[in-house]
């Protein structure tokens, strides 16, 4: 069962630009924004919440518009980046507070970074999880992932044709999710010199190469259950929207192009995930892009779902660093 006391946590829905936004609290103290990523929902941050309520922080772990019980606007432009962090500040202030740390995970690791730039006032430090903050540039990024990958496809291109991701999901969307899931676990992940799962084959889906094995050791049937209960009623269209509104975030944000992040900053990735190794200039970047790092984390033999697999690290290092800001 999940290591969590259910019966602490207070589920709330306050209005937001998204219409209202589901939040889930634990504990109190400075604020604590919990942003999740594709394709999970505020309870990927069950271990955190209770960890952080210990440390003496109000934990705050949003659905993030399109997932769960928050708002799923119909149109694709409603997922822009500045829509999110819009969000994220209304949460903010629909708590009853003024500043906030935010926290994220995945996509919302981006969230968390562009919160930081575009509402400083409101976002006074971030942590990013997985993903690597790497400033806006370079080319429109529907042209970049279209050249990745030779004759195979690159998820993200995958992922921004309306319809099309669905169409596989969505029949199956228990067995699918626990498939990916396991592709990017340490201990499910195909083995090194197997085809990326990261790719789709000619005519192919993306499924073909996840691992049939068993779920990985953090994930148990109880929290597939509730992962997949939620996508089973929204659907996948509002998660699988933020991949295609990127070429409207990239004009959105053209004023913030290489921007650095100044913010009291945080980055943990695993060792094992696509995410770290891919963009390891990213994270060789840092000194520049993130001139208010505190500290930054690779966790060995770690996959992508760091929180999740690595909850009692995660939890470390999030409260040293928490406890380390300036008040």
């Amino acid at each position: 069962m999940s290591q969590h006391p259910a019966n602490d946590l207070t589920h709330r829905l306050v209005p937001s630009p998204a219409g209202r936004t589901h939040v889930v609290e634990q504990g109190s103290g400075p604020l604590v924004l919990l942003v999740h990523g594709f394709p999970e929902s505020w309870y990927s941050w069950r271990h955190q919440l209770p960890a952080l309520a210990a440390a003496g922080y109000r934990a705050a772990a949003i659905d993030v518009r399109g997932y769960g019980r928050s708002s799923r606007p119909a149109a694709p432009e409603a997922y822009r980046m500045r829509e999110l962090v819009a969000d994220a500040t209304a949460v903010v202030h629909a708590l009853g507070e003024r500043t906030a740390v935010v926290v994220g995970h995945d996509w919302g690791s981006a969230v968390a970074a562009n919160a930081a730039l575009i509402r400083p006032d409101v976002f006074r430090a971030v942590a990013m999880l997985s993903v690597p903050y790497a400033p806006r540039g370079g080319p429109r990024p529907s042209t970049v992932f279209a050249s990745m990958g030779g004759d195979d496809e690159f998820y993200v291109s995958y992922f921004q044709e309306p319809g099309r991701a669905e169409a596989e999901i969505e029949p199956d969307v228990r067995g699918w999710l626990a498939g990916f899931y396991a592709a990017l676990s340490a201990d499910t992940m195909p083995a090194p010199g197997a085809p990326l799962p990261h790719f789709v084959s000619p005519g192919g889906t993306l499924r073909d190469r996840f691992p049939t094995g068993g779920l990985p050791a953090w994930l148990n049937e109880t929290d597939l259950d509730v992962f997949a209960g939620e996508f089973e009623r929204t659907g996948m269209s509002g998660a699988l929207a933020r991949y295609r509104t990127m070429d409207r975030d990239w004009e959105d944000l053209a004023g913030l192009d290489g921007a650095p992040v100044t913010q009291p900053s945080l980055f943990i990735g695993g060792a094992l995930d696509a995410s770290t190794t891919w963009m390891a200039d990213a994270i060789g970047a840092f000194p520049v892009t993130l001139p208010g790092l505190v500290s930054s984390h690779i966790l060995e033999g770690c996959g992508h779902w760091l929180q999740q697999e690595r909850p009692a690290d995660t939890g470390r290092i999030l409260t040293d660093w928490l406890t380390a800001l300036p008040k």
